[in-house]
């Protein structure tokens, strides 16, 4: 096995432990350092600190971990660390220390350990696991190009409790971020996603709406349902309308946009209401449910409306009638209009 190198961009450098670093490791230690590695004490010992850099040397003679000293503007500001899995995948964490936060070593550090991971350790994936509530992590893996792929429940254990985590990865084949393609990537990793949902407003000749019976609710609601991931919105609800109930309805002009606030375990999401257009009441007679989701179809007066629906429901269907005529709002809240008291 080689030595193990010395890394620098010309601001941070990375480089193998010696003993006469124990002191700066231990001084480094703190509070927040202990909070988010579960450690009982704000600062190792000296004799753990010597104890920790010979695991990190062993590490790099197995060719399992590879730990480097974050040193910037002379002072040791911090460490790096990829711990090598099977399948050429690594584990990487960092640690910066007190008075040595905020200023952009731990970025530089980390995207230095990461190229040279993939470099020279040949790895093809390396991934982070960083505390749900580690703000200051989250920022400087994003900041260092991992993309955000998701949380992972009750991955964590600190001080007896179990915590979630966000899990961040590059892969070899990531574009880099400093190219267009890679910038966009690691943005849409880490971008709120807000959920769609798209109705359809079937009518018949006396303005009566169709609405079904759910399975997973008790409260009847317009057909439709949640918009896939680069899905249109427009096509989206004409598939549900024959997934669910095997009618071939085209999605005219949209109706209403209407924002439905985090409700009873769901996060918000947009909902759009299409136009569907007038038929007869015979329409049903070709209706065939999806019985996983569907119990009854029928056409409703708003008066059945408001008793079958939730509120919010109700007053999205009367939105989105008024829009027919063009008499409503064209955007609303949870079915109000946002200028409504």
């Amino acid at each position: 096995m080689s030595d193990q190198p010395t890394l620098t961009d010309g601001t941070v450098t990375l480089r193998p432990w010696t003993d006469a670093d124990v002191a700066a490791g231990v001084a480094g230690h703190d509070e927040e350092i202990a909070q988010w590695f579960g450690s009982e004490h704000a600062s190792p010992t000296e004799a753990e600190q010597r104890d920790a850099i010979r695991r990190w040397r062993q590490g790099w003679e197995d060719g399992t971990t590879v730990n480097f000293l974050v040193e910037a503007e002379g002072a040791v500001v911090g460490n790096v660390e990829v711990r090598v899995k099977d399948d050429h995948i690594g584990e990487l964490s960092w640690t910066l220390y007190a008075g040595h936060r905020g200023r952009g070593y731990g970025v530089r550090a980390v995207r230095m350990l990461v190229d040279w991971a993939v470099d020279q350790l040949g790895l093809v994936r390396i991934e982070a696991y960083v505390n749900t509530a580690n703000e200051r992590s989250k920022r400087l893996a994003t900041r260092a190009g991992l993309q955000r792929e998701g949380v992972m429940r009750g991955r964590e254990v600190l001080r007896g409790d179990r915590h979630d985590t966000v899990l961040f990865a590059r892969l070899a084949s990531d574009p880099p971020i400093t190219e267009p393609g890679g910038f966009r990537a690691l943005l849409n990793s880490f971008l709120p996603r807000k959920r769609g949902i798209s109705q359809l407003l079937v009518r018949d000749p006396a303005d009566r709406v169709l609405l079904c019976q759910l399975t997973y609710k008790r409260d009847w609601d317009l057909p439709g349902g949640v918009v896939e991931v680069g899905e249109s919105p427009q096509r989206a609800v004409s598939r549900e309308v024959a997934e669910e109930l095997a009618l071939d309805l085209p999605a005219g002009r949209l109706l209403l946009t209407d924002w439905l606030p985090p409700w009873g375990g769901w996060d918000d999401a947009l909902c759009l209401v299409f136009d569907g257009g007038v038929h007869d009441p015979s329409l049903l007679d070709a209706v065939v449910k999806e019985t996983r989701e569907i119990r009854a179809a029928e056409f409703c007066t708003m008066e059945q409306v408001v008793e079958r629906c939730a509120d919010f429901t109700a007053r999205r269907v009367a939105a989105a009638l008024a829009n027919v005529h063009d008499g409503g709002p064209a955007y609303a809240e949870s079915g109000r209009s946002p200028d409504t008291p």
